[in-house]
């Protein structure tokens, strides 16, 4: 099991303006380090979660990683942080600042893992970045923003934008929230559990194919419903708030002819979230050279869990970068 631990951003500046004196980012790391003569990681890999993670989320690439596997731990040291706005990393609720807690767009989410690299762990090079959903809007904010940073991108079930389907997901979640009379604009004591019980429910229809729901017994959707409602309770209104906030204002398009790393995007033909055709294929379309994969995962968007499905094409990949 993997332990975190935490470092300490002083006076991290927002892109709106605002700071914070203190921000805290939880990790996570694994592999084997080598370093330069001035002490610099030179063989990292980042690895970025989605929305309803934190470092932990790496287990979901489990199958590619260890000694001798696509992503040798053998040869690489990866690197797993809890993003902005997560709890454990700083957010409205780990930070106690609640409604205060300045807004954040997913530039800032990239900006705080930059000092983090920068400052922890005498990063100035990345292998790659290795992204699922959210965390490949990430992954990709990251290539625009810091072209030069890493070797590759492997951004997996995700898009350059939120739009459409995903923007009024976003917003329905957010509208169940702040429709909570306990939410009193987000200045509340106690979490409004109605309001995240409603928006992890409404959340558990998109995550899997339509085929695995139809597979499913009424009496097992009924039970996943419920688990979605217990988890509802456990996860803060603020925190879920800011961060659909964040993904929605999330557009790329214009800049995706700024990255310069080699990219490998792989997407799940089942995927509800971002469907191959609307999101995961124009992506690949519009950065240049970039390599496509997909599978089919009953799983849906999760199937980003079963990423071995995509091992010959990563290690085709990795090997025409470190051939």
């Amino acid at each position: 099991m993997l332990k975190p631990q935490n470092y300490t951003i002083k006076d991290f500046k927002f892109t709106s303006g605002a700071s914070l004196p203190k921000l805290n980012v939880e990790y996570a790391t694994f592999g084997t380090k080598i370093v330069d003569k001035e002490g610099n990681i030179i063989n990292g890999i980042l690895y970025l979660h989605g929305s309803s993670g934190d470092y932990s989320s790496v287990k979901r690439i489990k199958d590619i990683l260890g000694p001798g596997n696509l992503i040798d731990t053998d040869k690489y040291f990866i690197i797993c942080p809890t993003a902005l706005g997560s709890p454990g990393s700083s957010s409205p609720s780990s930070s106690n600042l609640g409604h205060k807690f300045p807004k954040y767009n997913i530039e800032d989410m990239v900006n705080v893992q930059y000092c983090f690299l920068n400052e922890a762990l005498n990063i100035k090079l990345l292998k790659g970045i290795i992204g699922t959903s959210m965390g490949g809007f990430l992954t990709l904010q990251w290539a625009v923003t810091y072209p030069d940073f890493m070797d590759f991108i492997i951004p997996i079930t995700t898009s350059s934008n939120v739009k459409g389907q995903n923007y009024a997901i976003n917003n329905l979640m957010n509208r169940y929230i702040k429709s909570d009379p306990e939410y009193n604009e987000g200045k509340y004591e106690i979490n409004p559990k109605t309001g995240t019980q409603n928006a992890s429910m409404f959340l558990y229809l998109f995550g899997f194919s339509p085929e695995y729901y139809k597979g499913e017994s009424n009496e097992a959707i009924l039970e996943s419903l419920d688990y979605m409602k217990k988890e509802g309770i456990l996860t803060d209104a603020n925190d879920i708030v800011w961060r659909n906030e964040a993904s929605n204002s999330y557009d790329l398009t214009q800049s995706l002819s700024k990255i310069k790393a080699k990219t490998l995007i792989i997407g799940v033909n089942q995927d509800q979230y971002f469907p191959p055709d609307i999101d995961v294929i124009p992506l690949a379309e519009s950065i240049e050279g970039s390599k496509l994969y997909l599978y089919d995962s009953i799983l849906g968007h999760l199937g980003s869990s079963e990423i071995i499905k995509a091992d010959g094409i990563i290690k085709e990949f990795l090997d025409e970068i470190y051939k």
